[in-house]
């Protein structure tokens, strides 16, 4: 009880200290009740100054972003590839539709027959349809309807009949230029290659005059054919040297070493169409050598 007594005893110098230690904490307590210690707004978000400048920057990024974005060209959606479609947001049913509808010859013509084939959406229509390019002849047709008509069928967009189709062997520069894509250079390319082959053997051979692409063709091939070919002597692929088969239009002597080196490493070969294995040769370069070579 003595020891417990002992804590609550002090001296005069402990009991000084005791109250000036209670004097320093009320007065600190003062000090804080009466004084604002917390530190000033440096910039004030909410002043017009500030949402001015954060809208700049806004609007600095939404510029920057969007000139990251892929440039989007104008496009004629006759010629729509699965994967333009898919940058677009076509869904495969919807390309399907196009595609199919397309096989059967015909043609979209309009924003109306695009969403008509396709049944796209109207908000992905929305975002697409002001990239879209129809040849002139459909944006800007002639009063008369008839002329038109004829036109556009004599420009490729139709195919003719065969017996209606010019032999594209005896075509004139002016007949040629009249389909649209062909102009005097591309024309005048085709007249000089039909020279240097004594003339087509097949309408594939068209494919082999440089530069021309693959839709003018098809556009070429609608109004005219060959209807007078010329007789092609056939070389024995199995049989043939680099040398034999260098002769062929369209063949250089490295890849006809190539073709060469790739028979012989076979013991021959059962067709011609083997040799699509070959590194760099396109179906379209095959196609039109198919017409030189034989296996017999």
């Amino acid at each position: 009880m003595n020891s417990l007594k002992s804590h609550f005893v002090f001296n005069r110098s402990q009991r000084s200290g005791i109250f000036l230690l209670l004097v320093l904490i009320v007065g600190l307590l003062g000090v804080n009740y009466f004084f604002d210690f917390s530190k000033p707004v440096l910039m004030d978000t909410s002043s017009l100054e500030v949402i001015a400048l954060q809208k700049e920057i806004d609007s600095l990024r939404a510029a920057t972003i969007e000139a990251r974005k892929p440039k989007q060209y104008a496009f004629n959606p006759n010629y729509l590839t699965s994967f333009k479609a898919y940058t677009l947001g076509l869904s495969p049913q919807e390309f399907d539709r196009l595609k199919a509808f397309r096989t059967k010859n015909l043609w979209v013509n309009s924003i109306a027959d695009f969403k008509h084939v396709t049944k796209v959406s109207d908000s992905v229509l929305a975002e697409i349809s002001p990239l879209f390019k129809f040849p002139d002849w459909v944006s800007k047709p002639k009063p008369n309807a008839k002329v038109y008509k004829a036109s556009s069928q004599y420009n490729g967009y139709t195919e003719l009949t065969f017996d209606k189709k010019m032999d594209l062997n005896s075509a004139t520069l002016e007949q040629l230029q009249k389909v649209s894509g062909l102009g005097k250079v591309l024309s005048t390319r085709i007249i000089k290659y039909r020279e240097k082959l004594n003339g087509f053997a097949a309408d594939n051979q068209l494919y082999g005059v440089w530069g021309l692409q693959i839709d003018v063709v098809q556009r070429t091939l609608n109004v005219f054919a060959v209807k007078t070919p010329k007789k092609i002597n056939t070389i024995n692929i199995n049989m043939a040297s680099a040398s034999d088969i260098s002769t062929i239009p369209g063949i250089s002597f490295e890849l006809a070493k190539e073709i060469w080196e790739f028979v012989a490493h076979r013991n021959g070969i059962g067709s011609v169409l083997e040799l699509e294995k070959i590194e760099g040769l396109s179906k379209v370069n095959l196609k039109l050598f198919q017409l030189y070579l034989s296996v017999d």
